[in-house]
């Protein structure tokens, strides 16, 4: 069975829009776009997640964005091999025109992207990971469909914009699998799935 992992950039407090450059995302009045680039340095992307074979799972805004630029970056540049990594793979892609799919090896989800999943995720295949797709993400955590979190946490408070989770989060317990800090303070962390929310009182309570 697949894995469907949710691999992100994210602030202290939860944003992860516009990570990439000012322009990437402006929607809402977002500001703040290009903030993980004062804290970009050693660390392996995504703590190792794009380091085997993959199959990227995308919403319609972060498909565009990713389409207008990993084509274009060569072989040669210092993120040269996740551009070759990503224009390989095959992306899967909610999306309401799927005759708009111009980027290689790119299927469309259909209607229903989280039953489109779950069928993948039983069939046979390299993992799926998601990347940015705030909107998509918090249907897929409301599903409970995602197995493993590997967050990328950046030391920035953002304020406002998309976030990671939303109200409707499906409530579940993680396990700490890893953990590292890079020289420029971000922390690269892999959350498991680990059953149900457990609880308790302290004694006397």
């Amino acid at each position: 069975m697949r894995k469907l992992i949710v691999a992100v950039m994210t602030s202290l407090d939860g944003v992860i829009q516009a990570p990439g450059g000012p322009d990437e995302d402006r929607s809402g009045g977002f500001a703040h776009g290009g903030w993980v680039w004062p804290h970009a340095g050693d660390g392996e992307v995504m703590g190792g997640v794009f380091s085997r074979p993959f199959d990227l799972v995308l919403g319609r805004r972060t498909y565009d964005i990713f389409a207008n630029y990993w084509p274009q970056v060569p072989s040669d540049a210092p993120h040269g091999h996740i551009a070759d990594a990503f224009n390989n793979a095959t992306k899967h892609v909610a999306t309401y025109h799927p005759d708009t799919l111009a980027w290689r090896n790119s299927r469309a989800l259909g209607t229903d992207p989280v039953a489109a999943l779950r069928e993948l995720k039983r069939g046979e295949g390299p993992d799926l990971v998601t990347q940015g797709s705030s909107d998509l993400l918090h249907q897929l955590l409301a599903a409970d469909v995602v197995d493993e979190l590997r967050l990328l946490v950046y030391p920035v408070l953002l304020g406002d914009g998309k976030r990671l989770f939303d109200a409707g989060t499906r409530a579940s317990a993680l396990r700490l699998a890893s953990s590292a800090t890079t020289s420029a303070g971000v922390l690269v962390t892999h959350y498991l799935r680990d059953g149900e929310v457990r609880t308790g009182a302290f004694a006397g309570h």
